[in-house]
């Protein structure tokens, strides 16, 4: 059966999570697996790299489809996006790929990105999109934090109670923050790179700096907080507004252009 990969973009807001949900609840994956039922009549199931929760967004989400007959990628790519007119979620590329190919176990990084906006007056155009908070917050004191939770460690502290993940030990090979221009605000962004991550992980880490960048926790105190390997022990989860799932990384990308 030809495969083809898929990039896909969503807002995640009407949608309670990717993962197809029982009792009619709508998700990112039913709502293209429906699309693809029109074009090939049957049952259709895909894979994606990340499984993303309830609220959560992406511009670089990555799944993969089997189908019955030979498509143009481009079309294909148009059909069902015609068929999703109703929902916010567009395929920006479709590629043919060899069976060898996995949208998730090929995969070896995910990048996230987490959009936190400081201003007193309410967001309008960015509501549903971003973590707003009331008053700037300390740039520096949030980077240096960052830093002790950038390797391999026991990451129990920053992981949900119901993460089905083996083990809790992962490796972070980035946490960038960076501070940028909003109207009447300070938007934070924090960017977030590794193989994989556990349940909860970034909106963890994300709503524990944020603590720091208020003043309400010191940079060291993360440190003791991972080391504490104690769930109990991290800070507040920041909500799922702000998250977005931007890239995914593969031993050769399919999207590429040559």
């Amino acid at each position: 059966m030809p495969r083809y990969a898929l990039l896909i973009e969503y807002d995640g807001g009407p949608f309670h999570g990717w993962q197809r949900q029982g009792g009619g609840q709508p998700s990112v994956q039913g709502a293209i697996e429906e699309a693809l039922a029109k074009l090939e009549p049957g049952p259709h199931t895909i894979a994606a790299a990340g499984r993303t929760d309830s609220g959560v967004h992406a511009s670089g989400q990555v799944a993969h489809c089997d189908m019955v007959k030979v498509w143009d990628p481009v079309k294909l790519a148009g059909a069902l996006n015609a068929h999703m007119r109703r929902w916010p979620v567009s395929v920006l590329a479709v590629v043919a790929v060899d069976d060898a190919f996995h949208a998730r176990f090929s995969a070896t990084e995910r990048r996230y990105l987490f959009r936190l906006v400081a201003r007193r007056a309410e967001v309008t155009h960015d509501k549903g999109r971003v973590w707003q908070v009331p008053r700037p917050l300390n740039l520096e004191a949030m980077q240096t934090a960052a830093a002790h939770l950038i390797g391999k460690h026991d990451f129990t502290t920053f992981r949900a109670v119901h993460c089905q993940a083996q083990s809790p030990v992962k490796t972070l090979d980035e946490i960038g923050i960076t501070e940028h221009p909003y109207p009447s605000g300070v938007e934070y962004r924090f960017t977030l790179r590794a193989r994989s991550f556990l349940h909860n992980q970034v909106r963890s880490i994300v709503g524990t700096l944020d603590r720091v960048g208020a003043g309400a926790w010191s940079s060291d105190q993360v440190k003791t907080a991972l080391e504490a390997r104690d769930r109990a022990a991290c800070g507040p989860v920041s909500p799922p507004d702000g998250l977005y799932m931007i890239g995914v990384g593969y031993p050769t990308d399919p999207f590429a252009r040559g």
